[in-house]
């Protein structure tokens, strides 16, 4: 299980200080959610931050669009530094050219779907996806309740393509993370849970020690 911690829950006065120290504390990737106030209702950074960030972690920055029409922007994030780039099915018309956008900059595309939205949707562009985002949460805000039906679509993306690369995002921590595990879940979003904690080293470990306890039984 990778652990993402997400920066919308970090102290944003110091953010490349908070992006060190949970890289020092074992985090696998940085989780950047980016949001317009459109798409969703509510507005945090873009492309200027991320650059700003990029030097304080060597691992990889997975850079969540929660923004309408996310191709016109693609180039900039490539810029700034993504390495893994999911955008919302919901809202771009033309999927096929945005995955070849993220692809051909050298990120990783990735489509991410809202509770809302049937999984199948996704279907389609299997196979030039890196990975699928199911949100267990609706998007928008932190520190919401875990969505546990939403892990029947994981269930269903692993059943389609065992190989997928399935991230869930939305209400992880100790109490549901093994859930999610059980489920086929490769990499969850973890904000609240992580920089909540007081030894965030401690509790990315205890995250996974859960995870893997949880697939073992």
């Amino acid at each position: 299980m990778q652990i993402a911690p997400s920066v919308l829950s970090a102290d944003f006065a110091k953010l490349g200080t908070e992006i060190e120290e949970i890289t020092q504390a074992g985090a696998d990737w940085i989780h950047l959610d980016v949001m317009d106030g459109h798409f969703v209702p509510n507005l945090t950074f873009g492309p200027p931050v991320i650059k700003m960030v990029r030097g304080f972690s060597n691992q990889p920055f997975d850079v969540h669009l929660m923004i309408d029409r996310p191709s016109r922007y693609i180039e900039n994030f490539l810029k700034a530094g993504a390495d893994i780039i999911s955008f919302h099915v919901e809202a771009e018309p033309d999927i096929d050219k945005t995955i070849d956008l993220i692809a051909a900059g050298g990120a990783k595309p990735a489509l991410a779907v809202k509770p809302g939205t049937p999984i199948q949707t996704v279907y389609p562009y299997l196979d030039k996806l890196y990975m699928v985002l199911v949100m267990t949460v609706e998007p928008g805000f932190g520190g919401q309740s875990f969505m546990g039906d939403m892990l029947e679509k994981v269930r269903a993306l692993k059943a389609k393509a065992p190989e997928l690369l399935v991230q869930v995002d939305g209400g992880i921590n100790l109490d549901t993370i093994a859930e999610a595990a059980k489920a086929g879940v490769d990499c969850c979003v973890a904000g609240t849970s992580v920089f909540g904690a007081e030894d965030r080293e401690q509790r990315i470990f205890a995250l996974k020690a859960r995870a893997f306890d949880a697939i073992a039984k």
